[in-house]
């Protein structure tokens, strides 16, 4: 797909979710500040089917208008498994730090879900979950013909980073700024294609391009890099391949991190696995209290990780 057909298809993707919203000021807002990056425009550039579409927006304020319209929808129908947005001094006061992110809380378990069949005795998903897409896991996208009888663009579930709508709308709350701010945070550069919304303006870095065509994983360094090395699974698994070079790169950043810190870990898996590595890493946090321990036990997490995968 071209670059006019691109804009094209995305518009009419927006203009479609913006239908299905009831206030008046948040379709402003994701009208003037909707930014899509990730897999879906390398999708659409290659004519594979796109599993999601990743929103970001371009300012904290519209992040936080857009995340609380559907946190609100959510609990109005799922009183029993509420979700709280957070930003701010009340994230600062329930994390002990407010690095700028706008997060979402669910009290229960780290992630709310529409269909809670296939939960274990501690209420965790073992059936459905998959890898994340970009950043964030959802794969729990039923194919949209089934969505007819439902409602469109409804909250179906939430992680502290992101609230994934049906109709394979995903939006990321972890991060926002303009195209080249979200894009700090990316690791492959594949992935730096852009469309925003208040122009109509496609983004096509020509490495991004020449990675697209050579299914090359080409690093460029993260905030994430244990999510990255697990992600290259997926695109192998694709058909990208990668040189030894860019698992040096990751390693040299990985090396800098404290992962026996449970708050540096959890930051790290964040977006893989979701629902596997926020059980193992609540597991990590009760072994920590019940032994008084402040570092993470890494013969404890082995076995943990040996008994979950």
């Amino acid at each position: 797909m071209n670059s006019k057909n691109i804009k094209r298809h995305l518009g009419n993707k927006l203009r479609d979710w913006m239908e299905s919203i009831e206030d008046a000021g948040v379709k402003d807002v994701i009208k003037e500040n909707t930014i899509i990056t990730g897999g879906a425009l390398v999708s659409l550039l290659t004519g594979e089917p796109v599993h999601d579409y990743d929103v970001y927006f371009r300012t904290k304020e519209a992040c936080i208008a857009v995340a609380k319209y559907y946190v609100d929808k959510w609990n109005a129908s799922h009183a029993d498994k509420p979700v709280e947005l957070m930003w701010g001094e009340v994230l600062a006061k329930a994390t002990g730090s407010d690095n700028g992110a706008v997060k979402c809380y669910v009290r229960s378990k780290g992630i709310a879900d529409e269909d809670e069949s296939g939960h274990d005795e501690l209420g965790y998903d073992f059936e459905s979950t998959a890898e994340e897409d970009e950043l964030v896991g959802m794969e729990h996208e039923p194919c949209e013909e089934t969505e007819d009888s439902k409602e469109k663009y409804r909250p179906r579930f939430i992680t502290s980073n992101a609230i994934s709508l049906s109709n394979k709308i995903q939006i990321v709350t972890r991060f926002y700024g303009e195209v080249e701010e979200i894009h700090k945070n990316y690791d492959f550069i594949h992935c730096t294609c852009a469309w925003s919304s208040w122009n109509n303006e496609v983004f096509l870095p020509p490495k991004a391009l020449e990675c697209i065509i050579n299914k090359e994983l080409y690093y460029v360094g993260s905030k994430y890099p244990l999510c990255s090395i697990i992600r290259t699974r997926k695109y192998i698994e694709r058909g990208y391949h990668i040189n030894a070079g860019q698992y040096v790169k990751m390693c040299m950043q990985l090396n800098e991190l404290d992962l026996k810190d449970v708050k540096v870990l959890e930051e790290q898996l964040t977006g893989v696995d979701t629902t596997y590595f926020q059980m193992m890493v609540d597991e990590l946090q009760r072994h920590m209290e019940k032994t008084s321990d402040s570092r993470v036990d890494t013969f404890y997490a082995m076995q943990l990780i040996n008994k979950l995968f």
